[in-house]
């Protein structure tokens, strides 16, 4: 004998609020608002201040150079990781051994400490020289010439920006199965068509966030070069506030530039992530034209194990 329900009726179901919830949604928006007031009414701001060094000429030209930093150690740190990467994917024993320890050392030595032996490679390698042994060299110039202080800035960025992100392209080309490298080659497509058309654009996905984090952390990072006397935004703002006594209100300058920085990085990886995930993400299907806005599905019906639709 079977059973019969009443028919439900589940398109007008809406998710039911809970006391939670709201209780908690009030109590971090009131936390929040208490804790930007006390921020924005603090005398020790002096948003005068403020305003007053904002577009600085020292800032404006520490915010340049910060920018240029970012840019070159970050070029630097993608080619030299694409190199890195391939190198650690190839079957050539010595040169995944080169790789492997390159990425081992300049991810297990700090940043700090990296900047401070390039600044001072010269006293290492006093004159860069290149020549055959035993023979006049073709090229001799002092080290400190070759490698001033923007340049071992970029050199200690750079290199150590492509360890980290040889394990970002390394991962986003293995994360694309080879069930789509054979069906490419099944098909006739050479080594070279499968990989910019098949192997990289889906490795993409994967690659572009964690290398939009790592240029985040890299226009942050430039902020290490002030022990070494490069005149990035923190170094300019630092000596700006070193002259005034204006501590607080220089260092909110400083962040306000690096927080407009970084919301144009967002903007600009959200908009990568967008065009690269196309026919990937997820996506609600509105109503059709068509369709009246009135018409509800058929009420949804459980049945028995022994009735029959």
């Amino acid at each position: 004998m079977s059973s019969q329900f009443t028919p439900v009726d589940v398109s007008t179901a809406r998710h039911r609020g809970r006391p939670g919830q709201w209780i908690a949604t009030v109590a971090v928006g009131a936390l929040a608002f208490s804790i930007a007031w006390t921020f924005v009414t603090n005398p020790t701001v002096e948003w005068p201040v403020v305003a007053q060094y904002l577009f600085f000429p020292a800032i404006l030209q520490g915010l340049w150079v910060t920018i240029v930093l970012t840019i070159g150690a970050m070029a630097i740190g993608i080619v030299l990781g694409i190199v890195l990467a391939a190198a650690r994917l190839s079957n050539d024993r010595l040169m995944r051994g080169v790789a492997d320890f390159f990425v081992w050392f300049f991810r297990g030595t700090p940043t700090l400490v990296q900047l401070i032996f390039w600044y001072n490679i010269a006293i290492f390698i006093p004159r860069v020289e290149i020549g055959l042994p035993g023979m006049e060299p073709i090229f001799s110039e002092s080290t400190n010439d070759l490698i001033y202080p923007l340049v071992a800035a970029l050199l200690g960025l750079g290199l150590n920006e492509a360890a980290y992100m040889c394990e970002v392209i390394r991962g986003g080309l293995l994360s694309v199965a080879n069930g789509q490298k054979e069906a490419a080659q099944s098909l006739g497509l050479s080594s070279r068509s499968t990989f910019l058309k098949i192997t990289l654009p889906q490795a993409m996905r994967a690659i572009i966030p964690p290398t939009g984090n790592q240029v985040i952390i890299m226009l942050k990072g430039t902020s290490l070069v002030s022990v070494m006397a490069v005149a990035d935004l923190f170094y300019s703002a630092q000596g700006i506030y070193v002259t005034t006594g204006k501590v607080i209100p220089l260092l909110i300058v400083a962040s306000i530039w690096y927080l407009a920085m970084t919301s144009v990085l967002y903007f600009l990886q959200s908009r990568l992530e967008k065009r690269f995930g196309r026919g990937f993400n997820r996506r609600v299907v509105g109503r059709t034209k068509s369709q009246p806005k009135t018409a509800k599905p058929a009420p949804v019906t459980a049945l028995s194990e022994g009735d029959h639709p």
